[in-house]
């Protein structure tokens, strides 16, 4: 029986990284007197490397390797990611990274249905507090029974790890969960924990390897704007819900 649904954040929830992160990196760049721009087409290239210090340290390597070399370069990392997480924030709360078509409504029709939430994501936890709290409820983080985020555990996606540190504080196992990605690397970790996945591809993954998805739509969709579906089979519905999801998960289980 379907008992959970496991969102990513960035691209997932909100398309968060071109208007969000990038232009909230850039401004922590500016402030610490960093001659670094990340346009919008390199940081789709950047977002190959998953995580935020981690992609700025892969960045410094490749074209500020002198810096990078240098002693203390790791604490000037540190408070750059501090410097942007507040910038994020601020975009965050003045309303400029809004929940993609269908996501709200499917949180809340989940919870009345009795399935659990939770989040498997390699971004901040500040970070996905300001999102839940602006774009769902000032209690939203109380929506989700776990909350997966941040450096708690050692490898980020495509590892696994992630998600399965979400399975274990649920107490579930993956075949009663269900996932939601919106990347390569994402669904990678996702079907890595043993996870049935459905993908909402954006701007920066349209052209990524989702083999292995259940589903693959433009977003989850909503009356006014019917998903997209590259693969998987909608049912006639204009929207996914969670009858739906009941549907595709009893068939995926049925096949094991």
């Amino acid at each position: 029986m379907l008992q959970a649904l496991i969102f990513d954040v960035d691209g997932t929830l909100a398309d968060t990284e071109r208007d969000g992160h990038r232009v909230a990196f850039n401004a922590a760049f500016r402030d610490a007197g960093l001659p670094w721009h990340w346009d919008v087409t390199l940081y789709g290239e950047l977002l190959a490397v998953t995580g935020g210090k981690e992609r700025m340290l892969h960045y410094a390597r490749q074209y500020a390797p002198e810096l990078a070399a240098k002693a203390g370069f790791d604490t000037l990392m540190r408070k750059l990611h501090v410097l942007k997480t507040e910038y994020y924030v601020q975009l965050v709360h003045a309303g400029h990274l809004p929940l993609r078509p269908g996501v709200g409504s499917l949180l809340r029709a989940a919870r009345a249905s009795g399935l659990r939430l939770a989040i498997a994501t390699t971004t901040s936890p500040e970070n996905v507090s300001a999102l839940l709290r602006a774009s769902l409820a000032p209690d939203a983080e109380s929506w989700f029974d776990v909350i997966g985020a941040g450096d708690v555990v050692p490898e980020k996606k495509p590892a696994p790890d992630i998600y399965l540190w979400v399975l274990e504080r649920l107490g579930l196992p993956a075949d009663d969960c269900l996932a939601f990605e919106d990347s390569g690397n994402g669904l990678k970790a996702a079907l890595g924990a043993g996870l049935a996945t459905v993908v909402t591809d954006g701007e920066y993954t349209h052209g990524h390897d989702f083999s292995g998805a259940h589903a693959v739509l433009s977003d989850l969709g909503v009356p006014e704007r019917p998903a997209e579906v590259r693969r998987g089979d909608m049912h006639g519905r204009c929207c996914v819900d969670v009858d739906l999801l009941r549907l595709w998960h009893d068939k995926i289980i049925s096949k094991k």
